[in-house]
């Protein structure tokens, strides 16, 4: 695995309530004028929609340490402003919505309502490294040995690279230097590498390529939010999204 070498997603066990942590409304970047400046401001070179079908769930995702714990795991690196993307279901209960990531007891990939869903390239460009053959785990367990698991980096020839990390085994149907276009579809969702359950993860970097490089903000065109049409905005946790 060339790039891909911290990446950390934590998701099996929980249901989706938001829990309060000391730190929950720094913004991630303030510590200097130079991240104020390229890390909060940063305004996406790349025209990028959503990766996926349907309504996903933003589990991680935002500029505050409340909203994207990706932030924790590299303290800044590429995974700053990284998104998880899952798919859940509401359920009315006595003591208010129950948000699920699975049906029954989620011990198989399969009762994950997100797994082997399709996933699109979020913005043109050529394919710069596949890693396709990684299994996928038993949920509840972790591959930390190949913390990607099977992913794809899309060079977007602007300056900018798009990740998007633990798709199924066998489902990437592109390869190193291909040319891709927004919407085209280039895997399924999986549960491999550095992952506990069932889920997309989707970073925007530098033009390096690499987990160490540069972590951007991405801000997605045309989609809705909790139902709320948006011409450019960027995901935040707890919100559900879909593509126009």
């Amino acid at each position: 695995m060339k790039h891909i070498r911290k990446l950390t997603c934590s998701l099996f066990t929980i249901m989706l309530v938001l829990t309060q942590i000391s730190c929950t409304d720094i913004l991630m970047g303030n510590e200097g004028t130079l991240d104020e400046v390229i890390y909060l401001n940063y305004q996406t070179i790349t025209d990028l929609e959503l990766p996926f079908e349907e309504e996903w769930y933003v589990f991680n995702g935002g500029k505050t340490h409340r909203e994207g714990a990706h932030h924790f795991t590299t303290r800044g690196g590429g995974e700053r402003y990284a998104i998880d993307f899952v798919i859940v279901v509401d359920t009315e209960t006595s003591t208010g919505i129950l948000r699920k990531i699975h049906a029954g007891d989620g011990k198989q990939n399969e009762d994950h309502y997100c797994f082997g869903k399709r996933l699109n390239a979020p913005g043109d460009g050529k394919i710069i490294e596949v890693v396709n053959h990684v299994e996928d785990n038993q949920p509840g367990t972790i591959n930390r040995d190949q913390p990607g698991g099977n992913y794809i980096i899309i060079d977007h020839l602007n300056g900018e690279t798009s990740i998007m990390a633990h798709l199924k085994k066998g489902s990437i149907m592109v390869s190193a230097g291909d040319l891709v276009v927004k919407g085209q579809e280039v895997g399924k969702t999986g549960n491999s590498g550095s992952s506990d359950a069932p889920h997309l993860h989707y970073q925007l970097e530098s033009s390096s390529g690499e987990l160490e490089g540069l972590g951007l903000p991405a801000q997605f065109l045309n989609y809705y939010e909790d139902g709320v049409f948006v011409e450019r905005n960027e995901p935040v946790r707890n919100q559900k999204v879909k593509k126009q």
